[in-house]
């Protein structure tokens, strides 16, 4: 796999970093139109009633085709506070969230206006842990398709959070699964807190066949 196309993602799913491991460069789409009901503004995390849904506000716009990057976070709702509370209640206990939690903390102290912003924000800290270095390019214009551009491989469907099929990905210890099992392809904070510095052997390892 040469260059992989992506949606920017509150953290994203682990799906979407099996993808991101294997490909030798990334693109990001930085020209879209937002769309409602995806990983732009929501993660799954597993909590002890299982699978969480944590979900970013955002203000409504009178205009139905906004782009992605106009988007703006509704910052009077103490979302932040309500999120990072919820990774830790999920977390605590689990092997590696305290070794990290010092990088990914400062995200939800600091106030962003937009939310590709803090995605992008959210991203930069995240291959910091999971120690991914490859060269990230973002779009300057909007393409449909690329089927027809060589060693391109477009996967800007992973940002859907429904009604798509998914990998079958190889189960890890979870915080909670004595209780609920194991639950799939959560976000990839999910993996890191509880893999660690294993996390990129373990999407590396997947097969996205």
């Amino acid at each position: 796999m040469n260059t992989l196309i992506l949606h920017p993602a509150y953290f994203g799913s682990i799906e979407q970093f099996v993808y991101f491991a294997k490909a030798e460069k990334i693109c990001f789409e930085n020209e879209d139109n937002y769309q409602k009901q995806s990983y732009r503004s929501r993660q799954y995390i597993y909590g002890a009633n299982g699978k969480l849904l944590l979900n970013i506000p955002i203000k409504h716009s009178k205009d139905k085709r906004q782009k992605y990057k106009e988007i703006k976070i509704e910052n009077d709702f103490n979302w932040q506070t309500i999120h990072w509370r919820s990774l830790e209640a999920a977390y605590r206990t689990s092997p590696f969230f305290e070794f990290y939690e010092d990088e990914l903390q400062p995200l939800y102290d600091k106030t962003y206006t937009h939310l590709l912003d803090f995605n992008y924000a959210c991203l930069e800290v995240l291959l910091s842990c999971l120690q991914i270095e490859k060269p990230i390019e973002k779009t300057e214009v909007f393409l449909n398709d690329y089927s027809n551009e060589e060693n391109v491989v477009d996967a800007r469907n992973l940002i859907n959070a429904k009604n798509r099929e998914t990998l079958s990905l190889e189960t890890y210890t979870q915080v909670f699964d004595s209780k609920k099992g194991f639950i799939p392809d959560l976000s990839i904070l999910d993996l890191l807190f509880n893999e660690g510095p294993n996390s990129l052997m373990y999407l590396e390892n997947q097969s996205i066949k």
